[in-house]
């Protein structure tokens, strides 16, 4: 029986030494730097890219990452451990049924899946603070 082959370059997971670049508009495919994201949002949809081959893992919804920009006051001491001056990425993959998180609720501070209204805390970890989800956001 043959060996199971790899997966093709841009369905690969995200890997160590990947650059996040922009998922959508007049950058897309161009990396993102920390200038790029405002602070308080609203947050960049991103791929990684593979950068020696410039292959961009965008071939399966699951890699696409959500960036945000929040005061590094704010964030929980977990996040904030995690966090690059304020800079916080999670899986754009909605934890209740896959949806893509898509809306950010600036006034609330939140993310915001708009298919069954599930919303998430990137200051606290990507908590759920609404909705039918029941894990935080990766």
């Amino acid at each position: 029986q043959a060996a199971p082959s790899a997966p093709a370059p841009r369905m690969a997971r995200p890997a160590a030494g990947d650059v996040l670049v922009f998922a959508t508009g007049e950058k897309a495919g161009k990396p993102i730097g920390p200038s790029d994201l405002e602070r308080g949002g609203p947050q960049v949809l991103a791929w990684a890219m593979e950068p020696a081959s410039g292959v961009v893992r965008n071939g399966s919804r699951l890699n696409q990452v959500i960036l945000l920009r929040l005061d590094p006051a704010a964030l929980d001491e977990t996040t904030g451990g995690r966090a690059a001056d304020g800079v916080v990425a999670y899986s754009a993959v909605c934890t209740h049924a896959q949806c893509p998180v898509s809306e950010w609720r600036r006034d609330a501070g939140i993310l915001h899946c708009p298919c069954h209204q599930s919303e998430f805390d990137p200051k606290q970890g990507g908590k759920v603070v609404g909705g039918p989800a029941q894990r935080p956001l990766a």
